[in-house]
């Protein structure tokens, strides 16, 4: 499974110093050939688009069916070999790493149910995907988000009781 695709997808579009960033609009397709994917103009448009849909569809914000477009003639393949059943995805030109990362996302609903989520902090754009057995996990990171949320929390509870 993609699951480091997908995880890096959703979370080129952070928030440093208090203004919004888009790795994938800044670099291009570079973005894409740095992580060894096809880095076409096509490739990097769908990716952007997969991006934004992918990222709506966590949020809530939109329906699975948002994905669509990114799978359509997605098929898969199988052959025999010496070690058993061997699986060959057949992705369309134009749109593989986008085809990749909703397959992505869909195995991870399926293997990990909910465990795929924004960060508990409103003005973070980061992701995660919570590998806690407890699945309590609700910052993209303990030390940044984690850490702010908290202070803040501390803070309002103690000017509070003033």
């Amino acid at each position: 499974m993609d699951e480091g695709l997908l995880l890096g997808l959703l979370n080129t579009t952070p928030v440093v110093d208090g203004v919004q960033h888009d790795e994938l609009a800044e670099a291009g397709p570079r973005w894409l050939a740095e992580h060894d994917h096809p880095a076409s103009d096509d490739e990097w448009r769908a990716l952007v688009a997969a991006r934004d849909a992918l990222q709506s569809v966590v949020r809530g914000q939109a329906g699975p069916a948002a994905l669509t477009p990114f799978v359509e003639d997605v098929r898969q393949s199988a052959s025999v070999d010496s070690s058993g059943v061997v699986w060959h995805l057949d992705l369309p030109e134009g749109r593989t790493t986008a085809a990749r990362a909703v397959l992505a996302w869909d195995a991870l609903r399926v293997s990990s149910p909910g465990r795929l989520r924004p960060c508990a902090n409103p003005e973070c754009r980061l992701f995660l995907i919570d590998h806690s057995k407890p699945n309590s996990a609700r910052w993209c990171s303990m030390a940044v988000c984690g850490n702010r949320m908290k202070a803040r929390r501390h803070y309002q509870r103690t000017r509070g009781e003033q």
